[in-house]
């Protein structure tokens, strides 16, 4: 339920309040919230492997595939999405202290996954379909970049220190 709940709050980011809710959220669901969405961003790259006539995974039984799936694709695709979080959650606090906020890695490291839901749910929905180009990873990343500023300029800014 509450992993439902994030999901609908995700999708109507960055509205101040849902901002403000996702960003209550503990550190661990967000975590099982983006094994959940790159499980399902995985989809189509398994039904794929699945219905190959060739090659090294036709000839595999479903459920050696499944393992090698699991090692070879999903493992490494949440290592990667996860460092590419950080990356960005760290290149956004320098932005956030040039915009005067005063934010943590933390809390950009959360809304850098949850504004990750819209373009890993649209990949999935076209990748079921039709071929995806390295296009749509640039577009993606672009809408996360433009998505976090603005949230990041929904924060208050900080005070002036006295001297």
């Amino acid at each position: 339920m509450i992993f439902w709940q994030t999901l609908l709050q995700s999708l109507r980011l960055p509205k101040k309040e849902i901002v403000f809710k996702l960003n209550r959220t503990g550190m661990d669901i967000t975590v099982i919230y983006m094994f959940i969405l790159l499980f399902i961003a995985s989809i189509p790259a398994l039904t794929d492997r699945i219905y190959e006539n060739s090659g090294f995974s036709a000839d595999m039984n479903i459920v050696f595939l499944l393992i090698y799936f699991f090692i070879f694709y999903y493992l490494p695709l949440t290592i990667i999405i996860f460092l590419s979080i950080t990356v960005i959650s760290y290149v956004m606090t320098w932005i956030s202290h040039f915009m005067h906020r005063k934010l943590r890695l933390q809390i950009l490291w959360k809304m850098c996954a949850y504004t990750t839901t819209i373009p890993f749910l649209l990949y999935t929905g076209i990748a079921l379909f039709f071929p995806v180009h390295d296009i749509y990873l640039w577009i993606s990343v672009l809408y996360i970049l433009t998505m976090l500023i603005a949230i990041i300029s929904v924060y208050p800014k900080r005070k002036p220190r006295k001297k």
